[in-house]
C-alpha cells in the first residue's frame, strides 16, 4: 500500500499565488513574517504558531509551503545569501573606471537598506553563535564577500597580499562601523567620503566620483530612490 501523500497546493495554482479557502496567504507572506520575527526577536522568535497567529491563518497554511520549521529557517538563510551577500558581491563586480569608483559602488550597497540589510546581517551573526551549521553558512558567505572584494582590488593592479589586506580592511571596518551603531547623519558621513576612499584605496578619488556618491547618499536619506 502506498503511503498517503502530503497535501500540497493544487498544480494549476502558482506556488506564490494567493489562495482561497483555508489558505489565505502566500509562501512569501510566511517568509516575510518569519524574517520580521527573526529581526525583532532572534531565531527563537521564529515560531510557526506565533507567525500563523500574526498572519491570522492556521498551521495548515504553513505546510502548504514548508515541510517543517527547519525548512523555513533554511529559506531565511537562503534569503540572506540571495540578498545581502549577492548584492555586495554584485557591487564589487560592477565595472568601474577607477578603484575609488569601485569602492564607491560597494559603499552604495552597504548604505542602501534596499540592497543590504544591516539588521539582517547581525541577526544571522547572532544566530550563528548558537548554531554550528549556520556558522558554517556564515563563514562561507563571508569568504565569498571577501573574495569578491579581493578580486576588485586585484583588477586594478594591487599586488596579491595587498589586495587581500585591503579587502579585509574594507569589509571588517564596515562590520565594525555598523556594530558600533554610531547613527551618524548621512551628511556627516558624506563629509568623510573623499578621505574614506583615499584611506581604503591609497588613491585620491575624482571629484565627480565623490559628488555622485554623496548625491546617492542624500537621495537615500530623503527617501528618494537613488539611481
Amino acid at each position: 500500500m502506498n503511503a498517503p501523500r502530503k497535501p500540497g497546493p493544487p498544480p494549476d495554482i502558482p506556488q506564490n499565488a494567493p489562495l482561497v479557502g483555508n489558505i489565505k496567504v502566500t509562501r512569501q507572506d510566511w517568509l516575510d513574517a518569519a524574517l520580521e520575527a527573526l529581526l525583532a526577536h532572534g531565531v527563537e522568535g521564529v515560531k510557526i504558531q506565533l507567525i500563523g497567529e500574526k498572519l491570522q491563518v492556521s498551521r495548515s497554511s504553513f505546510y502548504w509551503y514548508f515541510k517543517s520549521r527547519q525548512d523555513l529557517l533554511d529559506a531565511l538563510l537562503d534569503h540572506w545569501r540571495q540578498t545581502n551577500t549577492a548584492a555586495l558581491v554584485a557591487k564589487a563586480q560592477t565595472p568601474a573606471n577607477t578603484i575609488t569608483e569601485a569602492v564607491g559602488n560597494v559603499f552604495r550597497c552597504v548604505i542602501n537598506p534596499a540592497l543590504f540589510s544591516t539588521r539582517l546581517d547581525f541577526a544571522i551573526r547572532d544566530w550563528a553563535r548558537r548554531a554550528p551549521r549556520v556558522r558554517e553558512v556564515l563563514h562561507a558567505s563571508e569568504a565569498e564577500r571577501l573574495e569578491a572584494l579581493r578580486a576588485m582590488f586585484a583588477r586594478f593592479g594591487y599586488p596579491d597580499l595587498e589586495a587581500v589586506a585591503r579587502a579585509r580592511i574594507l569589509y571588517y571596518m564596515q562590520i565594525g562601523y555598523d556594530d558600533a551603531q554610531l547613527n551618524e547623519p548621512m551628511e556627516a558621513r558624506s563629509r568623510l567620503v573623499s578621505s574614506y576612499l583615499l584611506g581604503f584605496t591609497g588613491q585620491e578619488p575624482l571629484a565627480e566620483e565623490v559628488d555622485a556618491l554623496i548625491a546617492y547618499a542624500r537621495d537615500l536619506e530623503s527617501g528618494k530612490a537613488p539611481e
